[in-house]
């Protein structure tokens, strides 16, 4: 019915879509294949309120890295983050939970210290600030505690 020219056009255009189709999806998915360019740093907090996975990682205002994991451990928020290859952060970093605007999105801001001590892969940052609660603010204003 149709000639084998025809046939063969249709199967080469189907199968460069399917190939974008799975480029998109691991671009867009940030699916990493071939391994990582990526360390995970570890950081323990008293409260995360409103930090979620896939969060924004930052040091000066830059992306560095991103939220990979949140569990509870101790009555505490264990934070694992994936940073990219090549982020120097030392031991003495600060990391704290901030937020974008005045109602915006939470991240982790990572403040570095003066060491020369560099933390690798899987090591705990020490120093950490927790988030702060706008809500127990309005409270402790209102009602003066």
């Amino acid at each position: 019915m149709y000639g084998r020219k025809t046939e063969i056009s249709v199967g080469i255009f189907m199968m460069v879509g399917i190939a974008c189709l799975v480029y998109l999806s691991i671009n867009l998915g940030n699916v990493d294949l071939f391994g990582s360019d990526s360390f995970m740093i570890d950081a323990k907090f008293g409260s995360i309120e409103g930090l979620e996975v896939a969060a924004s990682v930052e040091i000066a205002g830059v992306p560095v890295g991103k939220v990979k994991r949140i569990t509870l451990e101790e009555n505490e928020a264990f934070v694992q983050m994936e940073i990219k290859k090549g982020t120097k952060i030392t031991e003495d970093t600060i990391a704290s939970i901030r937020t974008k605007g005045i109602i915006g999105d939470k991240f982790v801001k990572l403040s570095p210290g003066g060491s020369d001590n560099l933390l690798g892969d899987k090591d705990v940052l020490m120093d950490t600030e927790s988030a702060i609660s706008l809500e127990e603010l309005v409270s402790k204003y209102i009602f003066k505690k």
